[in-house]
């Protein structure tokens, strides 16, 4: 999952008078989302994230003993951005963190059911989140997630030079983002960022929305 420390591209380029910066980060968000398989799971409309399949780089296992595999599908979080709750003009309130906690665990609900709803779908063993936040911040945000039952996993080996300049074109977009919607929020690290993978296994999202007690064909939502 990331995300980013500002409201919504459209939201901001409303408020900056600016809706061509606003048409330009849409255009360029549907085509990523495009060419990476992105999709939406729910017409809920506070739901907070999009979501991909994606294939685990590595072999471990969560703390509820779920094994993942090197190959294993997993479903990978993106924030789903024109949804996602706008910051006050003076920062993040109480009331504001009070709706994204709402919202996060709605979101989480969601996808909990639509899993179930998807047979092509019952191999997935975990959902991944990605967080691309210096250390100090990317421990607070996963001290946040782990609420929910997210757990921090650490890759093995040093990433390849591959995923370094994979990184470095995601954090030289993010900082354009910042700095166009922003721009006190820019830090000098930004661009540098590496990324802090969060897991969460799918028994442990079936088990926190009583999915487990229930028969599969009581499960869909309409």
């Amino acid at each position: 999952m990331e995300l980013y420390p500002f409201s919504s591209a459209n939201e901001e380029a409303r408020r900056l008078n600016r809706p061509w910066l606003g048409a330009i980060l849409a255009a360029l968000d549907v085509r990523l989302r495009l060419h990476q398989g992105v999709i939406e799971y729910t017409r809920c409309p506070t739901c907070l994230f999009r979501i991909q399949v994606i294939t685990s780089c590595d072999d471990f296992v969560l703390s509820d003993g779920v094994h993942i595999r090197l190959g294993d599908r997993l479903i990978g979080l993106h924030v789903w951005n024109e949804q996602f709750p706008a910051f006050p003009a003076r920062g993040p309130t109480l009331a504001w963190a009070q709706h994204f906690i709402r919202a996060f665990d709605t979101s989480l609900g969601e996808l909990a059911y639509f899993l179930e709803a998807r047979e092509d779908l019952d191999d997935i063993k975990a959902i991944c989140g990605k967080v691309p936040f210096a250390p100090v911040r990317s421990a607070q945000l996963a001290r946040f997630v782990g609420r929910f039952g997210f757990e921090r996993i650490a890759v093995n080996g040093s990433q390849s030079l591959r995923q370094r300049v994979h990184w470095l074109g995601e954090n030289i977009l993010i900082s354009m983002m910042v700095l166009a919607h922003n721009a006190a929020a820019l830090r000098t690290d930004t661009l540098w960022r590496d990324r802090t993978l969060v897991f969460l296994s799918r028994q442990m999202l079936q088990r926190r929305y009583d999915l487990l007690r229930e028969p599969r064909g009581r499960r869909q939502r309409t």
